[in-house]
């Protein structure tokens, strides 16, 4: 709690940092903040043609496969730039970390929400896609606000983690790069859970990620509530929870000596 009241009271500071990480990530490319789309989309393109166009992959739970794909890869192009942002947070900003009076708790948020800016662009580009498509928006929709902010808390918990280790161990970085390669394939994003057992499917629920691919998937196709799934809603949180509380523990207990080692 004393987190998020740090998070309110800063508000300001955290929103004009975010806005300014954001330039200042693309100053000096022809296009700009353009790139921070241009790329992810360009990835989606890549694997519609391949599933669409070279597998002629069929229509999966009844709509189209790029349709089910984007509900899939679009929050988890959010969570794996969250974390990545978050990871190198500390490392990027070592002039204000060395500033005594500037409260470096707020680093991570930056960067995830930075992230948040794309990931906003991404969910409207979805709601146009399904428009386009036929495919109708229910009340459940409004779900997404619900699962981002799932994205947002469990990206930041891991941030914390992980930004807390980078500054001893840099190869920390590349580790959860590596991490989040094997969790693109290990969460049902391109593939179709149908495929496994039922002993393999709850094996694969233990994933965090897969909570909220599947939460994105309810939300615009199936019209299921994040409260008719108690029990994988109530892992997912006390699994956040217990992330949260780890990384804020080892953030505040190696933060003393940041300014140290950087």
């Amino acid at each position: 709690m004393n987190l998020f009241k740090e998070l309110y009271q800063n508000r300001v500071t955290i929103i004009n940092l975010a806005l300014n990480d954001f330039k200042n990530k693309y100053a000096g490319s022809f296009f700009g903040a353009s790139w921070a789309f241009v790329q992810p989309m360009m990835t989606i393109l890549i694997y519609w043609f391949v599933f669409q166009v070279g597998f002629r992959t069929t229509p999966v739970e009844n709509v189209p496969f790029i349709i089910w794909f984007i509900c899939g890869i679009i929050p988890w192009f959010y969570f794996s730039e969250a974390v990545m942002g978050g990871t190198t947070s500390v490392v990027e900003y070592t002039y204000i970390v060395k500033k005594v009076m500037f409260n470096i708790n707020i680093l991570p948020v930056i960067k995830i929400l930075v992230s948040t800016f794309i990931h906003i662009f991404f969910v409207v580009l979805l709601f146009c896609i399904c428009i386009f498509v036929k495919l109708p928006l229910s009340i459940h929709s409004f779900q997404i606000v619900y699962y981002s902010i799932c994205i947002f808390v469990l990206a930041l918990g891991f941030s914390y983690l992980t930004a807390a280790l980078v500054p001893f161990l840099k190869d920390i970085g590349q580790m959860v790069s590596i991490v989040l390669q094997f969790g693109f394939w290990l969460t049902p994003i391109v593939w179709n859970q149908t495929i496994l057992s039922s002993n393999w499917i709850f094996i694969f629920k233990l994933n965090p990620a897969y909570y909220i691919v599947q939460g994105y998937r309810d939300s615009l196709i199936n019209d299921v509530w994040f409260w008719e799934r108690p029990l994988n809603t109530l892992y997912f949180w006390i699994l956040t929870f217990v992330i949260m509380i780890l990384g804020r523990l080892l953030f505040k207990k190696l933060k003393p000596h940041f300014a140290d080692v950087l």
